[in-house]
């Protein structure tokens, strides 16, 4: 194996600490090519699909992928905005504005973005960090809720590339937030924030990304976050349980998942004599497709069809600067320790020439 090159190392440069935000990723536009050339990376992901891998790669090739491409092509288009994806623009203004958050902690703190699948790859944000000097690295999934489907599959993949490194930076991962006093905080300041130009709806649903049932019963602990999310974000709300609900979107395929369903929630609740729901999605840390166009769109058209009168869509975090703050604390507890010593770069790169270092 050839590992990576440390040609960009200097004696002189004082160690810094990188943070590497990883969200999911998103395909580069919104044709069916590029979707195609997504959902095949994101899909062989054997934490996403755990099945038997020949057997998987006839349904993917053979079915999955001549059929879903255009349809989520059609989606991708209807939320698609003049400067590029959703979750990739507002992806970029996290990273700033979270770099911007940590520029003045002393030793540095680079903060660079990576995606899951696609574009930028983990690997280019492990290497950005690297040549900035990073020697200790913190890996940041922005999945508050852990789960193996996506937390771990971040760990696989940035683990994957550290093999290919000579000088293996000193290594630390969130695994989850779920419960972080500031991530709640900024939820529920969303809320209010968003009630208080439009008004209290009858119902609060929280809507949470699923996972198959079968997931869940072999120990993956995401159901269990994701209703610790929810009740965390009704007691700081002042919610009793008629004032909201949690459910769970975006299943795949005809296994069970976790339920109760998002969009058979909605269908029903009209005939229950809600009328008036407003929607939030806890466990997304940026607005992206299923948000805005599964939630805000597909779901609200199911909703209002039913006999639904009023459907508002609550959106994520995203770059608000609550978000950032909480995302700065959860940055500081999981680095402290790490900015305490002193560096002499001048010192140290003397030390070294006279050992016979090239500089």
């Amino acid at each position: 194996m050839k590992y990576r090159s440390e040609k960009d190392f200097a004696h002189d440069r004082a160690p810094a600490t990188g943070v590497l935000m990883v969200n999911l990723g998103t395909p580069e536009s919104p044709d069916r090519a590029a979707v195609r050339r997504y959902l095949r990376e994101f899909l062989w992901d054997p934490r996403v699909v755990e099945m038997s891998r020949p057997l998987w790669w006839l349904v993917l090739n053979g079915i999955v992928l001549n059929t879903r491409p255009a349809r989520s092509a059609h989606a991708y288009a209807s939320i698609w905005r003049n400067d590029g994806s959703p979750l990739l623009v507002v992806s970029r203004a996290q990273q700033q504005a979270l770099a911007a958050r940590l520029a003045s902690s002393t030793p540095p703190v680079h903060v660079a973005l990576a995606m899951r699948y696609g574009n930028p790859s983990i690997a280019e944000g492990l290497d950005e960090l690297a040549r900035a000097g990073a020697r200790r690295l913190l890996v940041l999934p922005m999945y508050p809720q852990y789960s193996a489907t996506t937390t771990a599959s971040v760990f696989d993949a940035v683990t994957a590339e550290l093999r290919r490194w000579r000088w293996v930076p000193e290594l630390r991962f969130v695994n989850q937030y779920h419960d972080h006093p500031a991530y709640i905080d900024a939820l529920a300041a969303s809320v209010r924030a968003f009630r208080a130009e439009h008004g209290t709806a009858e119902l609060l649903l929280m809507s949470f990304h699923g996972i198959p049932r079968e997931y869940f019963d072999a120990g993956d602990p995401y159901h269990c976050h994701c209703r610790k999310t929810a009740r965390l974000l009704a007691e700081a709300l002042g919610l009793v349980e008629a004032d909201y609900r949690v459910s769970f979107q975006s299943r795949l395929g005809p296994r069970e998942w976790l339920k109760p369903y998002t969009d058979e929630s909605l269908k029903s609740l009209p005939g229950e004599g809600v009328r008036r729901v407003q929607l939030i999605c806890p466990g997304f840390s940026a607005d992206c497709l299923e948000t805005l166009e599964e939630i805000a769109m597909q779901n609200r058209d199911l909703f209002m069809a039913a006999g639904g009168e009023d459907f508002q869509y609550i959106p994520c975090l995203n770059d608000d600067p609550a978000h950032i703050d909480a995302l700065a604390d959860i940055v500081a507890m999981h680095t402290r320790g790490w900015h305490q010593e002193s560096f002499d770069g001048t010192a140290t790169r003397e030390r070294a020439v006279a050992l016979g270092a090239l500089r």
